[in-house]
């Protein structure tokens, strides 16, 4: 994906890593500097941005979990760079702490970056917010949402809902490529939604080309995805019948909702 400007040109770049993640790489090509998201991994960025002599100028972390960090000490060993991510969570390196509504630059690849709360999946999960990209990490998925761990399903429900406030054009960048497992829950909750049939036949097509069903678009996640869509009746309705329990709210659609995914 290509974001270009009089000023700059802003390259997006998806770095397949251990078995379905995904470390997003933010370019300048202007100037060849980068920002490296969630680095699981060393040796796959490093090897990235050798082969395309680019410049990494900024680490950032969504999260603790290892297959987001672990990359972390050893790039800074060869690059010495600035490592961005939650204050209240141990992420390796780190040297600026964050926590939601803070802002920071990053001058060298010239862009703004907002801080969202994002807990729930990590009791300190956060999210970067940059133009029209938000980087999710593992609270949004395309068609589906992150198991809970340290956070709960109250915190999560809320990040979703802070999401789903930003314009329909926002582009979703999350960190694994878990989209047609997804999608088939999404068929079992709704399956008269022609929307994920739509989108579960692409998604087949790209990853038999071994391309990425990533980036998705907000608008987009609307339409199919069940977790952002817990305010429906028909949803409820379906939750309902799954929990046995009487589900008149959005809060407990999702709580209920995210039970049975995780036994789906």
């Amino acid at each position: 994906m290509t974001i270009s400007n009089k000023l700059m040109t802003i390259n997006l770049k998806p770095l397949p890593s251990l078995s379905d993640n995904y470390i997003w790489v933010i370019i300048n090509t202007i100037n060849s500097t980068a920002v490296i998201i969630d680095p699981g991994t060393a040796t796959v960025c490093v090897n990235f941005l050798e082969q395309q002599n680019i410049k990494p100028v900024a680490i950032l972390a969504t999260h603790c979990h290892w297959d987001h960090v672990d990359g972390i000490e050893q790039l800074i060993k060869k690059y010495d760079i600035p490592v961005y991510g939650p204050a209240t969570e141990f992420i390796p390196c780190l040297t600026t702490p964050l926590t939601g509504n803070d802002s920071f630059s990053i001058p060298e690849i010239k862009l703004d970056f907002q801080v969202m709360d994002l807990s729930g999946h990590t009791a300190g999960h956060i999210g970067y917010l940059t133009g029209n990209m938000l980087f999710t990490g593992d609270t949004l998925f395309s068609a589906g949402c992150g198991r809970l761990f340290s956070g709960t399903a109250k915190q999560l429900h809320a990040a979703l809902q802070r999401i789903k406030q930003l314009p329909a054009d926002t582009t979703i960048y999350c960190a694994h490529e878990y989209t047609l497992e997804n999608l088939r829950f999404a068929h079992a909750v709704e399956p008269d939604n022609p929307e994920i049939q739509r989108w579960m036949d692409e998604v087949k097509d790209l990853r038999g080309k071994n391309l990425p069903s990533l980036p998705s678009t907000l608008g987009n996640e609307m339409r199919y995805n069940p977790f952002l869509r817990t305010d429906r009746v028909n949803i409820m309705k379906a939750v309902a019948q799954y929990s046995g329990q009487n589900i008149d709210n959005s809060e407990d659609c999702f709580r209920y909702m995210r039970m049975w995914k995780d036994e789906f």
